[in-house]
């Protein structure tokens, strides 16, 4: 099934609505759907790059399989999850409670086919009204002038220019990397770099354009394993703030990127420590993925305050909210790691 045409999205998107407390097999293969709508836009991308089409499609379609990666959690049994990472590294998850491996691969495919079509809307692009309003929002947060973003040597200058680099694509895109930016900022990367009179403009433009990489993950993992070394225990605990945060997270149907990667960094980080220490040391942490996706939501809430969940059996509020509550999501996600940028003197 080809999804080119508006009205086939638009009828897509009401059944996935619909679909979305249906715990009867659905007609709609969502998985060959989400790999129709990225193959597509592949191919677009690379023969408008091209200027005609001259068989490069196929190149296209090939680059969309291997780049469209499924992950299931390890898990003993049910509830089972799955994850779905997109060209790009957006990633999304099942949002249902899934007694299959099938259904939670299924799910999560649902997910990121409803989120990738929403991303198309004209309103999801980067335009000179999100600009001001993302500017408006971090000159409140931080407490600067929004004057100064005529400025490029402040802080909300270089955010300023920064976002319009963006201009015209998508939010999505935008997330992807800010998400740098946010690892860096939670990993303490950046405090180290200020620390070492870093320009705050020279650190935006070298990670504006870097990728998330084994090289990156791992060079995160040694910072947070020196940190174990030194505090028995803050591993553990970083790790078990990280995996609720992604269970929330997920079951509110919204981009993982950030918490995913968290976890995986801290989880590498544990396997090292492991090494040097009992199992029994780690025991409880190990084990902890599993007994936090059994949790009633009731617990998780109060766990983690802040985020408000609805249970499983109602839709998703965060896929069900207009598309201007979302930019404003997407916002504020941003505002905290500006914050640390805007600490660059």
């Amino acid at each position: 099934m080809r999804m080119s045409k508006s009205n086939a999205e638009e009828s897509i998107m009401s059944y996935l609505l619909r679909s979305e407390t249906d715990a009867s097999p659905t007609d709609l293969n969502v998985v060959a759907m989400l790999h129709n709508f990225w193959e597509q836009k592949q191919m677009t991308l690379l023969n408008s790059s091209c200027g005609v089409s001259d068989g490069s499609g196929e190149d296209a379609a090939s680059q969309t399989e291997s780049l469209l990666l499924y992950e299931s959690a390890p898990s003993p049994g049910p509830p089972y999850i799955y994850y779905v990472t997109l060209p790009g590294g957006s990633c999304f998850g099942n949002y249902k409670v899934c007694d299959t491996l099938a259904e939670a691969r299924r799910d999560a495919a649902r997910v990121a086919l409803m989120n990738s079509l929403v991303n198309e809307l004209p309103c999801r692009r980067i335009n000179p009204q999100f600009i001001t309003q993302s500017l408006q929002q971090a000159a409140s947060d931080s407490a600067v002038s929004i004057d100064d973003a005529c400025d490029p040597s402040t802080s909300i200058g270089t955010y300023c220019l920064l976002l319009h680099s963006y201009i015209g694509r998508t939010m999505l895109e935008f997330q992807e990397m800010m998400t740098v930016f946010q690892l860096l900022h939670w990993n303490g990367t950046l405090k180290g770099l200020r620390e070492s009179q870093c320009s705050r403009q020279s650190v935006i433009a070298y990670y504006s354009q870097q990728r998330l990489d084994e090289y990156m993950r791992s060079s995160m993992a040694l910072d947070w394993l020196g940190r174990e070394q030194s505090s028995p225990g803050q591993l553990g605990e970083e790790l078990q703030v990280a995996q609720r945060e992604l269970v929330l997270a997920r079951r509110q149907g919204i981009e993982l990127r950030f918490y995913k990667e968290k976890t995986e960094i801290l989880s590498l980080a544990l396997s090292q420590a492991y090494i040097h220490h009992t199992p029994a040391a780690f025991s409880q942490t190990l084990s902890h993925p599993y007994e936090q996706e059994q949790l009633p939501l009731q617990i998780l809430y109060s766990q983690d305050t802040g985020v408000q969940m609805t249970p499983p059996s109602s839709p998703s509020p965060t896929l069900h909210r207009s598309t201007k509550q979302t930019a404003c999501q997407s916002i504020s996600q941003h505002v905290e790691t500006y914050v640390a940028l805007n600490n660059f003197e």
